[in-house]
């Protein structure tokens, strides 16, 4: 018996990112020893689904990251040294191929923009259907990624006392999205 999923289309019409309810978060090995987790809280998105398939655009501002304290730390991390917020404030997204399937998986290509360099990006996850609780319509999608930091710029390590650098080159992206039909998201604005 075949268990091949097959694309489908779930979504139709326009959906924003729910503010309050989506992230685009970094994972990265530090130290060796440990995981440095991320988050950029301020992202914006939209999915259009029509006749064409699935494509996904999204930002997520730099300035709105989750490192508040230590402030030299949080300012180190905005500098040229890593995101240099001055000169790119946004991550950006664009599809290039979003797969829906049956079962839930999702597989997105696109093109990803850090630091003014743009490369493909291959990412999956799961999509969760349009829902209603409380009278608002949602619908959800999960997308995760390795990119090579050092392929964005993102250059900055230290060599350890004991062998090995301070941060690994590949880091994980995750991208959550809880997503409003367009239609309800002007209602609530």
């Amino acid at each position: 018996m075949s268990t091949t999923a097959t694309a489908v289309q779930p979504l139709a019409g326009t959906y924003t990112a729910d503010p309050v309810h989506s992230s685009f978060s970094f994972a990265v090995r530090y130290m060796g020893v440990s995981t440095f987790r991320g988050t950029l809280d301020d992202v914006s998105a939209t999915v259009t689904a029509g006749a064409d398939g699935v494509a996904i655009e999204g930002l997520a501002q730099v300035e709105s990251i989750s490192i508040r304290t230590p402030q030299q730390f949080r300012d180190h991390v905005l500098s040229a040294e890593f995101f240099d917020v001055a000169n790119h404030p946004q991550v950006a997204f664009r599809s290039t191929q979003v797969e829906l399937s049956d079962d839930g998986r999702a597989v997105v290509d696109g093109e990803l923009t850090i630091r003014g360099t743009t490369l493909p990006v291959h990412a999956e996850g799961s999509w969760a259907p349009e829902g209603e609780l409380f009278g608002q319509r949602k619908a959800g999608l999960r997308l995760e990624a390795t990119v090579d930091r050092t392929a964005y710029g993102l250059d900055w390590n230290a060599d350890l006392p004991t062998g090995g650098k301070a941060l690994a080159d590949d880091v994980t992206l995750t991208v959550d999205l809880a997503l409003l039909p367009v239609a309800d998201a002007d209602e609530e604005a």
